[in-house]
């Protein structure tokens, strides 16, 4: 473990958020993707569950709830029944004391909850309110139910995914949530300064996971009205430069070649014994390489196709050329510079005894984030948190036997 990394897994370290307090009512992956970065970075995050607790527990492998202890690491649980008017009442007392407000309810539920952005900024009016959603608090659209899969498809991301020849491909991971909550921990810090520069005003923050995963898609709105066309799928291979694409190894392993540069590419065809391809008409230009980028991967596959994936890597390493090869996850975990990076953390886990997971991303070499507790127990923290708003234990029993506060409470803890 390198001295970087040594920080890294100090429990008391502090933070460069600490003393961000974060109420959390969002679900599923976007929420807590985003509260997740934020808390690896020491803002207090109370994930604020149902009785049910947050659905992200229920997505399993083997029976182990990997998404949950990886995305609500360094998180507190506050499990209440929101449906009861006195659950709502502890959200309110607690709204004082945050800076940060999510959720991830349909647009309006919040309002019908009792909790509109109204009422929270009434009560604390430098609160940074992130609003979740499919297609965002206002279009023809927001009432719809928005799950990633929907996204994905009508963001035209799907439609530039996959081979010409088949159908479009959907990712096979949770893409636009992913994107989404990424936006939303920049827009919560953007927000933020704002608060505590620019006097004191808290505002709502609109993020639908729609309009995050259409603004990386390049500029394929531009390029329609320039050109009427629309950019076709294209497997591996890009339409703006050439040589790039996924090439089969001797071995049935594969490497992803790239020479999106003239000088890459001009390197590329000395490499493989081909120098007079620098001048041949087909492939002189980028433009060229793109209008014969079939027989251009009929050479380049060919001569990959006869070494082996390490041999192919080594071979274009010592001709600076870039190239890597396509690991699956087992081949992740044992390559050596992600071993040294420390890419995947282990923490120790009563249900696997190391469970690995991603590290802190990004890293700060001055206030490094830390993974410094494991995913909580649904409604394990709600004494210490309903303790701090005057709740006594009496009462937090009686809360408990209404079925208000739910979750691991026991009596006279």
């Amino acid at each position: 473990m390198t001295e970087l990394h040594k920080r890294d897994y100090e429990p008391g370290r502090r933070g460069a958020l600490d003393g961000v307090r974060i109420l959390d009512l969002s679900r599923l992956f976007a929420g807590n993707a985003l509260t997740q970065v934020l808390g690896d970075f020491g803002a207090e995050v109370i994930k604020v569950e149902p009785p049910e607790g947050d659905t992200l527990r229920a997505w399993k492998t083997e029976g182990v709830g990997t998404h949950w202890k990886i995305y609500a690491r360094n998180k507190k649980s506050l499990c209440l029944n929101l449906r009861d008017p006195k659950a709502i009442e502890i959200i309110r007392k607690l709204v004082p004391s945050a800076k940060i407000f999510i959720e991830s309810f349909r647009p309006g539920v919040l309002e019908k909850m009792g909790l509109g952005p109204d009422v929270l900024l009434a009560i604390n009016p430098a609160l940074v309110i992130i609003r979740i959603s499919g297609w965002g608090q206002t279009g023809p659209y927001s009432q719809r139910p928005g799950f990633g899969t929907v996204i994905e498809g009508v963001s035209g991301f799907a439609a530039i995914n996959g081979f010409a020849d088949r159908e479009p491909v959907l990712p096979p991971m949770y893409l636009a949530d992913g994107i989404a909550g990424l936006y939303g921990a920049s827009a919560a810090m953007i927000a933020l300064r704002e608060v505590e520069m620019n006097g004191g005003q808290g505002q709502v923050i609109d993020l639908p996971l729609l309009d995050p995963l259409f603004s990386i898609l390049s500029p394929q709105a531009a390029n329609y009205r320039l050109s009427g066309k629309i950019k076709p799928r294209t497997g591996s291979r890009s339409t703006n430069s050439a040589p790039r694409n996924a090439y089969i190894c001797k071995d049935g392993a594969y490497v992803g070649l790239s020479g999106s540069i003239q000088k890459m590419a001009e390197r590329l065809f000395r490499s493989i014994g081909r120098p007079d391809l620098v001048d041949d008409p087909r492939f002189r230009t980028n433009a060229d390489r793109l209008k014969n980028v079939a027989a251009l991967d009929a050479i380049i596959g060919d001569f990959i196709a006869q070494r082996t994936q390490d041999e192919n890597v080594a071979f274009f390493e010592a001709a600076e050329v870039t190239i890597g090869p396509i690991y699956d996850t087992a081949q992740i975990l044992q390559d050596p510079h992600v071993i040294d990076r420390e890419l995947v953390a282990d923490y120790p886990d009563p249900d696997m005894g190391q469970l690995p997971m991603h590290h802190v991303v990004p890293r700060l070499l001055g206030t490094p984030g830390s993974i410094r507790t494991p995913a909580p127990e649904l409604g394990q923290h709600n004494r210490e948190l309903l303790a701090e708003i005057g709740i006594t234990g009496a009462q937090v029993d009686a809360l408990a036997d209404a079925a208000i506060l739910c979750g691991v409470t026991t009596k006279g803890a």
